[in-house]
């Protein structure tokens, strides 16, 4: 038995039909095939698969697809271009990216990549609430994404300088 869902994801309207234990990390990269939310532990513990849902940031394992229903939804993907905490964007050659991007590129912020999609996520969400936040804010908000690769330095530093062009009124 399948239950439609509506709902807009990176600004676009969505509409489908679900299995009601279909995860909306599930949900994102089967149906809508945006692969950039990423599947880590499955349990929430990980922070790979965070998304905005209604500007919060969730663990898209945790929450059903049905479960957002008429949420506005925004992953990696829809970041830069449609965010509608942080739209501002800089091209890059073919690329389009957001400042907090852009920071996380200049300051080394991600190796692997498994975990970036998560914490620009987190990040954004972070920003939105806090634009102004200190170090110990900015480990705080991160606390629940898991990093194997950088330390959590770079991504610290990127996130203070993406606060900091922001608060500008720089896009980059």
């Amino acid at each position: 038995m399948t239950h439609p869902i509506r709902l807009m994801v990176n600004g676009a309207p969505v509409e489908r039909r679900v299995e009601p234990r279909m995860t909306l990390a599930d949900f994102l990269r089967e149906s809508l095939d945006l692969t950039g939310t990423h599947l880590g532990c499955e349990h929430g513990v990980c922070g790979a698969c965070t998304v905005l849902v209604d500007g919060r940031s969730v663990r898209g394992c945790l929450m059903y697809a049905v479960q957002a229903d008429g949420a506005s939804v925004v992953t990696v993907e829809g970041l830069a271009e449609r965010c509608p905490v942080m739209g501002t964007a800089v091209a890059r050659g073919e690329a389009t990216l957001s400042v907090l991007q852009q920071a996380f590129h200049e300051h080394h912020a991600l190796q692997c990549g498994f975990c970036t999609p998560g914490l620009l996520t987190t990040a954004f969400a972070l920003l939105a609430e806090t634009p102004d936040p200190s170090p110990d804010e900015v480990r705080l908000a991160i606390s629940g994404n898991l990093c194997r690769c950088t330390g959590y330095v770079p991504i610290v530093e990127a996130i203070l300088d993406a606060a900091r062009q922001l608060r500008a009124g720089k896009a980059g």
